[in-house]
């Protein structure tokens, strides 16, 4: 029904997209009506993409002409990510990660920002969208809703419907969605520079936080090199940090009342001011309206709840984690450290940071004394750590000082593993014939890790 013959001009935006293996014959069928070979009637052909690998450009050559121009807005710059864009990660086990999100929005977006959430799959986009920790109304977006829905969808997004549009990567691409302030990754993904590019748009500036567990580290990295960015490592929103935004929020929703509907309230008020005080009665009132009547404390390390980061600092640096336990030990007592979790390096080792359930910070900060060498405090932000070195033979635990879950095996203790400029292990004194240069076998029971 359409004739195409009298075509002056071809637009395809991303482009990698548009001739990747699920599109190339249809858009060449289309086009092959109005292209022929080595013609200077053929249209001008525009191609436009963020991210174009080599065979986009042998692909593109069948539809451009022989002095065509290949304009490169990114040139040699090692970022290809939006410079508008702050990008951050955060540590979260999969169970947290739901109750983690709907702290991020709070903090970072508000009850009245826009954010997308971007997930691997329709289903952990469902779950999500519907999920009680996140306050805000959302909506999702996938390839299983239907195109006309698709369009009510990004319709009310815009217009503030509502404030969270949980997708997957069906928003990543040729969505003109102004004015989104937070960038939400589930994991850390293939396509982070279209992702994060949805906030961050026409001047103004945004946040992209990726979610990643600790077995993901090296995909973190990969998208690091891939988009040419540095992830800064944040920890999950304090409770402090969730008070202050919403209490923000609590005062925007006072400036909304219309003056008609306070005079109703004013008996009220006044009879509670009475009882209460203005100030207490206000505080009061702020923290319902925001719901921030009950916060869980969490891990700044790994986002898990329940605990609370702390930060030891040392005047020196340490060349083990064992210095530490020992300092622990002398202080306070030997079953304290059956409590402390996830110890690991500050930057630069100079101090540690760990764990402790949050019922045990009053215990631990009362019986501690600091001194000229060691100083204790609770962490309210993620310090800088140091990168994990394998066989770190400091470590009191195999895997990161995790003393309290007694996990692994430590050096000197139980199965005697210990390695020589040779790469050969002792194992009880036996030792296996049948290792392979290059392979370490290990006998004997199975180590969780």
């Amino acid at each position: 029904k359409l004739n195409l013959s009298d075509l002056k001009h071809v637009v395809l935006d991303e482009v990698d997209q548009m001739l990747d293996m699920g599109f190339a014959e249809q858009v060449e069928e289309i086009l092959s009506l109005s292209y022929k070979k080595d013609s200077d009637t053929n249209p001008q052909t525009l191609l436009f993409s963020a991210t174009c690998p080599p065979w986009v450009y042998e692909v593109a050559k069948k539809y451009m002409r022989p002095g065509c121009k290949h304009v490169d807005l990114i040139g040699k710059k090692t970022q290809r990510a939006a410079t508008t864009v702050e990008h951050l990660a955060i540590a979260c086990h999969w169970s947290q990660r739901a109750a983690v999100i709907g702290d991020v929005i709070q903090v970072y977006s508000g009850s009245h920002g826009r954010t997308i959430i971007f997930c691997e799959t329709k289903k952990e986009a469902n779950e999500l969208s519907v999920n009680a920790s996140i306050k805000q109304s959302s909506q999702t977006l996938h390839g299983d809703i239907p195109q006309k829905q698709r369009e009510i969808t990004l319709k009310g997004f815009r217009n503030g419907a509502f404030e969270v549009l949980v997708a997957t990567n069906v928003a990543a691409r040729g969505l003109d969605i102004p004015e989104v302030d937070l960038v939400v990754q589930s994991s850390p993904p293939k396509s982070y520079i279209h992702r994060s590019g949805r906030t961050g748009r026409a001047g103004r500036t945004g946040v992209c936080i990726c979610f990643y567990q600790r077995k993901e580290e090296e995909q973190l990295r990969y998208v690091e090199n891939k988009a040419g960015i540095t992830f800064r490592r944040v920890g999950v929103p304090t409770a402090n940090d969730i008070i202050k935004a919403s209490s923000k929020d609590a005062v925007r929703f006072l400036d909304s009342v219309p003056v008609t509907a306070i005079e109703y309230f004013k008996e009220s008020a006044e009879k509670l001011i009475e009882e209460k005080g203005a100030v207490e009665a206000l505080a009061a009132a702020l923290a319902h309206i925001s719901g921030a009547t009950s916060l869980e404390q969490r891990s700044l390390l790994n986002s898990d709840a329940g605990y609370t980061t702390i930060q030891m600092s040392c005047s020196q640096e340490m060349h083990n984690l064992g210095y530490a336990w020992r300092t622990i030990k002398e202080q306070l007592g030997d079953e304290f450290e059956n409590h402390i979790h996830r110890m690991t390096f500050l930057k630069g080792k100079n101090g540690v940071c760990f764990d402790v359930p949050s019922d045990k910070v009053k215990e631990m900060m009362s019986n501690w004394q600091d001194g000229r060498r060691w100083q204790l405090t609770v962490a309210t932000e993620l310090p800088e750590l140091e990168e994990k070195q394998l066989g770190n033979r400091g470590d009191r635990s195999f895997g990161g000082g995790n003393r309290g879950e007694r996990r692994g095996f430590r050096g000197g203790r139980g199965g005697n593993f210990r390695g020589n400029g040779n790469n050969r292990f002792r194992n009880s004194g036996a030792q296996n014939a049948c290792a392979k240069p290059g392979w370490i076998f290990f006998r004997g029971p199975r180590l969780s890790a």
